[in-house]
């Protein structure tokens, strides 16, 4: 069984990188996973995925949908402007809908915010196409977002798409903590995957991979071992370059020991930072060769870049796409600046794939190692 997926706010293609890698067979069939369409705003990311998902150039990348139908495959604009009822038939969802104003970093907005409607759009994607999986992902401060009633909004909207129809979908909710899962470097995401009723399918959460933290892959085996890449990350192609400082910023990050930011008390007194009230843990910080790296993120000024442990630097773009297990092959498209938020905007796609390949177990009829979800779903419904 070949699923055709659609996806929105697809950006560099990290979920659907996971998507195309993951196969799984039972005695009789094969399970996998074809790319179908994908939407994003931003025009880099879009080349980003033509180039690794499709294999192809921006020659694929359109803003009117009817070209779909003639093989272009990436539709580039506003999803709030796209006709979702153009767009051709799909068995299998993913949207990563943005996180601003659902994240714990800033004011969490959440639906009064810009950006907190848009998951309404993969709402409406489920209603016009009725796809027999969906994965939704979104980042930790999704469940906290309007004292958790945005969370609750949400999960009820999902799961009640297609019931008069198809009895709606079967939703779990989970809070992973990816480095659970194979990646160096702490991303907890919340992932809703949604399974049609009427299949009589029930998907489990998978058990993590890593048993305790001593196991945890560390930003030195990213950067110098890796499963995913080949030999060390210095001899990468694409996406390598260093960013060039001021001298007293390398003096400012000689002085801080790894693992330490910007307010370490052994920094000399006139390299320290001149700031009044709250004080970023993130600031500065290099990072510990010795545990999985702080979260990536979209962030690059004002000490934000993050920090290479063994020299006083930051990392370059494929460092970062090493710590959100991108392989050194994956050619991210557009500027610098445009290819740091690409990547930290992206879903590390080792993590997503195990959670994509325990989806296609679940289709299988295969049993897999497994663990409860974070959260009673008959609870998060009930939001009377």
């Amino acid at each position: 069984m070949i699923f055709r997926k659609g996806e929105l706010f697809c950006g560099p293609g990290g979920l659907a990188f996971a998507a195309k890698s993951a196969s799984i067979s039972n005695e009789n069939e094969e399970f996998s996973i074809k790319h179908a369409w994908a939407n994003d705003i931003d025009y880099s990311a879009c080349k980003t995925f033509a180039k690794n998902i499709c294999y192809s150039d921006e020659s694929i990348i359109t803003t009117n949908e009817d070209e779909v139908k003639n093989g272009k495959t990436v539709i580039c604009k506003d999803v709030r402007e796209l006709d979702i009822t153009k767009l051709p038939p799909i068995d299998a969802f993913t949207f990563g809908f943005p996180c601003n104003d659902f994240s714990i970093v800033g004011e969490q907005k959440g639906f009064e915010g810009k950006y907190g409607a848009l998951y309404t759009y993969g709402v409406k994607v489920l209603r016009e196409h009725k796809p027999k999986w969906f994965l939704a992902e979104n980042v930790g401060g999704l469940q906290s977002a309007n004292g958790g009633e945005a969370f609750k909004k949400i999960i009820q909207d999902l799961a009640s798409v297609g019931e008069d129809e198809f009895g709606g979908y079967e939703i779990v909710p989970h809070l992973y903590k990816f480095e659970e899962y194979g990646v160096p470097q702490a991303r907890h995401r919340v992932i809703i995957v949604g399974i049609r009723k009427d299949l009589g399918l029930h998907y489990k959460i998978p058990m993590p991979t890593t048993s305790n933290k001593s196991e945890y892959r560390s930003s030195k085996w990213a950067f110098e071992v890796s499963c995913y890449n080949e030999g060390n990350v210095r001899d990468a192609l694409y996406n390598n370059e260093m960013t060039k400082h001021p001298a007293e910023t390398v003096k400012r990050l000689q002085a801080i020991p790894p693992g330490q930011n910007a307010w370490y008390e052994g920094i000399p007194e006139e390299l320290r930072l001149k700031v009044k009230g709250a004080k970023l843990s993130n600031i500065y910080k290099r990072l510990d060769p010795n545990i999985p790296a702080y979260t990536v993120t979209g962030s690059g000024g004002g000490g934000t870049h993050m920090y290479h442990y063994d020299e006083p630097r930051a990392l370059t773009n494929r460092e970062r796409a090493r710590l959100q297990t991108f392989p050194d092959d994956y050619n991210f498209q557009g500027s610098k600046e445009d290819v740091r938020k690409q990547i930290g905007m992206a879903v590390p796609p080792f993590g997503a794939k195990i959670i994509i390949e325990a989806i296609l177990k679940t289709f299988a009829g295969i049993e897999y190692p497994h663990i409860q979800p974070k959260w009673n779903i008959d609870e998060l419904r009930d939001i009377t």
